[in-house]
């Protein structure tokens, strides 16, 4: 599955967020939402998080006795 698309809508409205409170300009946030790299390196982060959340809940279950 390509998370780059759920990536680059979530990094706008981080962006968006970051010029309502006047951390970025339009333009940096403009930039920061559509540089490649910026998008490469969440989409890693977004799937080691998916990774850690799902083997945390493994061990949660594994903890409880749930079926594994």
């Amino acid at each position: 599955m390509n998370t780059a698309p759920f990536v680059r809508i979530a990094l706008r409205y981080i962006a968006g967020g970051l010029v309502s409170y006047g951390i970025l300009t339009p333009e940096g946030a403009t930039a920061f939402a559509s540089d490649p790299q910026v998008i490469a390196q969440a989409s890693i982060v977004l799937g080691a998080a998916t990774a850690a959340l799902t083997e945390g809940f493994y061990a949660l279950a594994k903890r409880w006795g749930w079926r594994t």
